[in-house]
């Protein structure tokens, strides 16, 4: 499990990288379909009206949040939203089945996609787009990025990068390092250089990776989150889509909104 950083300012820059924790498997946007909707029943499904032919929906570019540091921890605790955010790979029935639960309830949320799963099931890239989510930058291979030299860190952030260009038009609008909450000052100068303005990490950690069963991941999210949170999730795992559904109607009770993280800090 990741050690639990102490507190600072919003989205404060941490000294350094966490312990890692192995991850296995791994708002509302215009023209998004309302609440209750019909949503897609299959990775290559798409929402109600989204065209089926041609690449993948253009991807935001790095979001810039002025105000803001360059690690982002959690986005304004005076409003009324929160940032879902997955990293991305596994079994693409299972991805497709969460954004599928996130549509009928009207959220949208921001994946953050490995580079070598974007090279197994390229078609993921459109599905979560024309869904209205965001797509980000969590490195081509899923290793231990701050523990890597600077020049294989870096090819590990770019690799992806090109990944997202050649399937969406951009580099995506954030990265996150991975197998890490918290960036080293080194991950963040080479994310930096490759053109995300921004660290993306998070002040929740649902975590749905060790697989505890969907009552502990919702428990686990709905305790913690509040205004301005960002919290961390995984696609491919069974548990988080059971949980989805609960922890939105949760959100919902509490009057927050699950919106992407570029809606959320901007």
């Amino acid at each position: 499990m990741l050690r639990t950083a102490t507190a600072v300012a919003a989205g404060a820059l941490a000294p350094g990288c966490a312990t890692a924790r192995t991850d296995t498997a791994p708002v509302r946007a215009s023209g998004a379909p309302p609440p209750g909707g019909t949503g897609p029943s299959g990775p290559g499904a798409r929402p109600s009206g989204t065209a089926t032919s041609g690449a993948a929906r253009r991807a935001r570019p790095p979001t810039r949040a002025p105000g803001l540091p360059v690690q982002i921890q959690h986005g304004p605790r005076r409003g009324d939203a929160v940032a879902l955010t997955f990293h991305g790979q596994g079994d693409p029935k299972t991805a497709a089945a969460l954004l599928g639960e996130a549509e009928r309830a009207g959220a949208r949320v921001t994946v953050l996609a490995v580079g070598s799963w974007l090279d197994e099931q390229p078609l993921m890239a459109r599905r979560i787009l024309d869904g209205g989510h965001e797509l980000g930058n969590h490195t081509q291979r899923h290793l231990d990025l701050c523990a890597l030299p600077a020049p294989e860190a870096y090819a590990e952030i770019t690799g992806c990068a090109d990944r997202l260009r050649k399937l969406t038009g951009t580099i995506g609008s954030w990265f996150r390092p991975s197998r890490t909450q918290y960036a080293t000052a080194l991950v963040t100068r080479l994310a930096r250089k490759a053109g995300y303005p921004h660290v993306l990490s998070y002040d929740v950690d649902s975590l749905d990776a060790d697989d505890p069963g969907a009552p502990a991941v919702q428990r686990t999210v709905l305790d913690r989150a509040r205004a301005g949170s960002i919290v961390s999730l995984h696609l491919g795992h069974a548990g988080t889509v059971a949980a989805l559904p609960p922890i939105l109607d949760g959100l919902h009770r509490r009057g927050l909104r699950a919106v992407t993280t570029t809606e959320l800090v901007t």
